[in-house]
């Protein structure tokens, strides 16, 4: 079963889901009203397309930025399949400061609060992982999850990650000394 650790932004995602169904709510209006068969096809597109994006804002709001499952954290950064790491070469989560990843008129670019989680040198193959920069960045075994695309970021929040990941890991030793 999925155990949800850190989910994503909400409300934005909520934002955008209700801006492309007006978009298409209109497009598909004016596709009715108006007689031109050009300007049909054209709102037309527009309504199919809003369509589209609400439909991945849908998908976007049920998947978590960071869940658990079998043994494995699942980091979803990729906007494909999550990137599954063994809890045990999850080590730690903690709080850091970045560039917001956000288009910006202004000269000066926007940061951000992120959840950085550090992964075992011990497992190499967790080292870097391709992700979208606009969500994250994984390098040198430590996963960066830009605080714009996840619920908010604070010190209960890291304190909420950490105690279920000693309690996964602990549960994961006690298993360990049980077995023959």
């Amino acid at each position: 079963m999925l155990e949800v650790w850190l989910q994503p932004n909400r409300r934005a995602l909520w934002s955008t889901l209700l801006t492309f169904a007006a978009i298409g709510a209109l497009a598909t209006v004016g596709a009715w009203w108006f007689e031109s068969l050009m300007v049909r096809i054209v709102l037309g597109a527009a309504a199919l397309l809003a369509a589209l994006m609400v439909g991945a804002s849908t998908v976007e709001l049920r998947r978590p930025r960071i869940a658990f499952q079998d043994g494995q954290v699942l980091f979803n950064l990729r906007g494909s399949a999550p990137a599954a790491v063994p809890a045990e070469v999850v080590e730690a989560f903690f709080l850091g400061q970045g560039p917001a990843h956000l288009p910006t008129i202004r000269t000066m670019v926007p940061e951000c609060v992120n959840l950085v989680a550090r992964l075992s040198e011990k497992a190499p193959e967790w080292a870097k992982v391709d992700v979208k920069p606009a969500l994250g960045a994984w390098c040198e075994g430590y996963v960066t999850i830009r605080g714009t695309w996840c619920e908010p970021l604070t010190n209960e929040v890291i304190r909420r990650l950490n105690r279920r990941l000693r309690e996964i890991r602990e549960a994961a030793a006690a298993a360990g000394e049980e077995a023959p």
